[in-house]
C-alpha cells in the first residue's frame, strides 16, 4: 500500500484534508465517497527520508511503548497527545526521538499504521498489520492492549528459554575449552616425562598421546572446516527448500520437535486471536498469522488451511486435515466456531500451548544438564587415567 494525500468536500461544503493508505488513488476516491465526501484532489504522498528510519528499538522497549500507548488511548486521550506523553516517559533518548517522530507524522494527518511503516526495523509487518486492522475496525485501543499482552508474553517466554538454556550452554563451552587446553598444552608436557623414561606405556596413555598430537597438528584444519561448514549452512539456509528439509528433520527430533511445534502453534494461535478479536476477516487473519510461523512445514500447513477456509471449509476441519497441529488447538477452535467465541478459544489454546512448551523446555533442560555432567566427567576420567596409569606402573616396577 501507498500513502495518498487528499482534499475533499463534505455535505456542508467544508474542505477536508488528510492522508490515507490504499493500493491506488482510485481506491482512495472510492473510500472518500463511501464516507460521504466528494474528492477534489488525490495525490500520492512523497516519501520523506527520516534519519531515524534505520533505528531499531529492542523488543522490550516496543512492548513497553505499546502498553503505555494502549493505556493512554483507552483512557480517551487523543493519539497525538498519547504519543507525546509516551515520549516524555521514555528511558532513553533514542526511544524518545522515535516516538516524537511518530507523533509528528500523526499530527500532519498520517494514520498510525503509515507512520509506523516509516520505522520498519522497529515495527514488524505483523505489528503494523494488527494496528491497521484495529484502526480500520475502530478497535484500536483494544488491539493495542492485546498487542501489548502478546509482546509481553513473547518476551517473558523468551526470557524463560534463555534462563533455562544458559547453564547447559555455559557448561558445554567451558568444558570444551578446558578439554582443548588439556589436550593441546597440558597433556603433551606431562606425557613427555613418561616418554623419556623409555618404558612401555599403557594403551590408554598411548591413545591419548596420539590424539593430542593429531589435534595439535590438524587443529587449524578442523577450525577451517567448521568455519566453512557454518558459512555453507548460512548460504544454503537462504533457500526455502533447504530450510524446509532441515526444519522437517528438526521437528522429528524427540522432545525438541514437540517443543518447537508447541511454540510455533502458540504463536500462530495468539496472533490469530488478536486479529479475529479486532474484527479482521478470517482469511486475512489466517494469512497474517501464517507469516509469524517460523518452521516451514507448519507455515505451509497454516497456508494450506487458509486455502481450505477460502473454499468454504471450517477452520477446525482445515487445521485437522493438515495432521500437524496439536489436538488441543483443533478442539478449542471447533468449540469456538460452534459457540461463536473463536477469539477467546484461540487465546485459551495459545495459553495452553505455551504452558506445554514450558513443561517440555523444563524436561529438555533437566535431561541435558545431567547428560552434560556425565559426559564431561567421563572425558575428564579418561584424561586422568591416561596420565596416572604410567605412574602406577612405575611404582610397581620400583617395588
Amino acid at each position: 500500500m501507498s500513502a495518498f494525500r487528499f482534499e475533499a468536500v463534505d455535505a456542508a461544503g467544508r474542505l477536508r484534508r488528510g492522508l490515507l493508505e490504499a493500493d491506488s488513488a482510485r481506491a482512495v476516491r472510492d473510500r472518500l465517497r463511501a464516507d460521504g465526501l466528494t474528492p477534489t484532489a488525490v495525490d500520492q504522498a512523497p516519501a520523506r527520508y527520516d534519519p531515524l528510519a534505520r533505528t531499531r528499538l529492542p523488543t522490550t522497549t516496543v512492548a513497553l511503548f505499546t502498553r503505555q500507548l494502549a493505556t493512554l488511548v483507552q483512557s480517551g486521550m487523543p493519539l497525538d497527545q498519547a504519543l507525546a506523553a509516551v515520549a516524555e516517559q521514555a528511558d532513553d533518548e533514542r526511544t524518545a526521538k522515535t516516538v516524537l517522530a511518530l507523533r509528528s507524522y500523526v499530527a500532519t494527518g498520517e494514520s498510525l499504521p503509515i507512520a509506523l511503516a516509516r520505522f520498519p526495523r522497529t515495527f514488524t509487518p505483523l505489528y503494523r498489520g494488527l494496528v491497521a486492522a484495529g484502526a480500520e475496525t475502530g478497535h484500536l485501543p483494544d488491539v493495542l492492549s492485546r498487542l501489548a499482552e502478546y509482546l509481553e508474553a513473547r518476551q517473558a517466554l523468551r526470557q524463560r528459554f534463555v534462563v533455562a538454556l544458559i547453564y547447559p550452554v555455559l557448561v558445554t563451552v567451558i568444558a570444551i575449552l578446558v578439554i582443548a587446553v588439556l589436550m593441546i598444552y597440558v597433556v603433551p608436557q606431562v606425557v613427555s616425562v613418561y616418554q623419556q623414561s623409555r618404558q612401555s606405556l599403557p594403551f590408554l596413555t598411548q591413545a591419548l598421546i596420539a590424539t593430542s598430537g593429531f589435534f595439535r597438528a590438524t587443529g587449524w584444519v578442523w577450525l577451517t572446516l567448521a568455519a566453512v561448514a557454518l558459512v555453507a549452512f548460512l548460504i544454503a539456509n537462504r533457500r526455502e527448500g533447504f530450510r524446509a528439509a532441515w526444519h522437517a528433520r528438526l521437528l522429528r527430533v524427540p522432545g525438541i520437535g514437540r517443543l518447537l511445534q508447541s511454540l510455533d502453534t502458540a504463536r500462530f494461535a495468539s496472533t490469530l486471536a488478536i486479529l479475529v478479536a479486532s474484527g479482521a476477516p478470517l482469511l486475512r487473519a489466517l494469512t497474517a498469522a501464517s507469516d509469524v510461523v517460523r518452521m516451514l512445514p507448519l507455515r505451509r500447513a497454516a497456508q494450506a488451511s487458509s486455502a481450505l477456509v477460502r473454499e468454504g471449509v471450517s477452520l477446525s476441519r482445515a487445521l485437522k486435515d493438515q495432521k500437524v497441529f496439536p489436538p488441543v488447538l483443533i478442539h478449542l477452535v471447533a468449540n469456538g466456531e460452534q459457540s461463536g467465541s473463536l477469539a477467546p478459544m484461540l487465546e485459551r489454546a495459545a495459553a495452553e500451548l505455551e504452558r506445554e512448551a514450558e513443561r517440555r523446555l523444563a524436561w529438555v533442560a533437566a535431561l541435558i544438564q545431567p547428560t552434560l555432567i556425565v559426559a564431561m566427567g567421563g572425558i575428564v576420567l579418561v584424561l586422568v587415567l591416561a596420565v596416572m596409569l604410567p605412574i602406577v606402573s612405575m611404582n610397581q616396577l620400583v617395588r
